[in-house]
């Protein structure tokens, strides 16, 4: 059975940290590329991060792409032993309050993780 279960958020204040993590199962981790995508509320979805899977040579724009809105604070990274995906996050800003979803491919989602950037 396929699972992708996230982890790390919570309440912080702006400027600081947090790290994310996504342990999946239930499928062959290291051939799938890893995404994160957010929901703030009353929003759409929005994609964060990816992180290329090691087959895929073809990275016309590297491993590792982001956002917009998140690029140069957020950084995706990968561990193929144990399964997971992380999203680091620094300099949060009210504006990353969203509930956090990783994504295998196009096919497998997780439950989310709710993310608050409050003072």
């Amino acid at each position: 059975q396929v699972q992708l279960v996230e982890s790390g958020g919570g309440l912080v204040q702006p400027g600081e940290s947090l790290r994310l993590s996504c342990v999946a199962s239930g499928f062959t981790f290291s051939s799938y590329t890893m995404r994160w995508v957010r929901q703030a509320p009353g929003k759409g979805l929005e994609w964060v991060a990816d992180i290329k899977n090691l087959d895929d040579q073809t990275w016309p724009g590297g491993r590792t792409n982001y956002g917009d809105s998140v690029k140069g604070r957020f950084t995706i990274s990968r561990d193929n032993a144990k399964n997971t995906v992380y999203l680091q996050m620094s300099s949060l800003k009210p504006e990353d309050t969203a509930v956090y979803y990783c994504k295998a491919g196009a096919t497998y989602w997780g439950q989310g993780t709710q993310v608050t950037v409050s003072s």
